[in-house]
């Protein structure tokens, strides 16, 4: 096969994959760490600050004292810690019963979160304690273009099962291990994604900016927690 025979067949065998997933469901559930930034930045930042370091504008204005999320979390289970965003069951510290174990200041939100909403900000928390990578890029952007140019080959979930796996034969990262996307800093993934890696992952400079390839690499971090 020659190479145009064979560039045209792979454009065609990409329009047909386009069109067969179009019939489909294409959107996942945002991954847990995605929603719970969504509602970290809604409902949380404004005390705990964008890092999590309790510097957030509305503490430094009242004279609060929030908690450090980047260190504290690290050391509470799930179960605590929904405890503490709910103020379900009274902690007793040092005599006195409190809802959490953080604050004084800290709110309950029991009634306005759900479980699934609890344990998707649970996971932001986590991400956030413990990873070493800034969020560079818009997140919600990032979701939007993985959608469109990446989930072919590494699956609209992002576990690299996408429908061009069996197809050709490739075998892409799976951006829901980070023990895979922890290798690689923010400045090498932006550079896979604008210049190409290897012999499969296209170069998409020139259709992606730079801004792009950082929204994008800020929710593929997502993805992996």
């Amino acid at each position: 096969m020659n190479i145009v025979i064979r560039s045209t067949f792979i454009h065609f065998v990409i329009l047909l994959s386009l069109i067969f997933i179009s019939a489909s469901k294409l959107w996942a559930d945002p991954p847990p760490a995605y929603e719970g930034r969504r509602l970290y930045v809604s409902y949380c930042q404004l005390c705990h600050g964008t890092g999590g370091k309790g510097d957030g504008p509305l503490a430094v204005s009242m004279d609060l004292n929030p908690a450090d999320l980047t260190t504290t979390v690290r050391s509470r289970s799930d179960t605590i810690l929904t405890k503490i965003i709910t103020g379900r069951g009274g902690q007793t510290i040092t005599g006195r019963v409190r809802h959490n174990l953080l604050s004084d200041a800290m709110p309950e939100w029991e009634n306005l979160f759900d479980e699934s909403q609890i344990k998707s900000l649970i996971a932001y928390l986590r991400f956030m304690s413990t990873t070493k990578f800034k969020l560079q890029g818009d997140p919600k952007a990032g979701m939007q273009l993985y959608q469109k140019y990446c989930h072919v080959c590494h699956g609209v979930e992002g576990d690299g099962d996408g429908i061009m796996i069996d197809l050709i034969g490739i075998a892409p990262m799976d951006h829901t291990n980070p023990n895979e996307t922890n290798a690689l800093s923010n400045k090498d993934i932006v550079k896979s994604i604008l210049d190409g890696k290897g012999r499969f992952m296209p170069a998409w400079r020139g259709i992606l900016t730079q801004s792009d390839a950082e929204a994008l690499v800020s929710y593929i971090r997502l993805l992996a927690h």
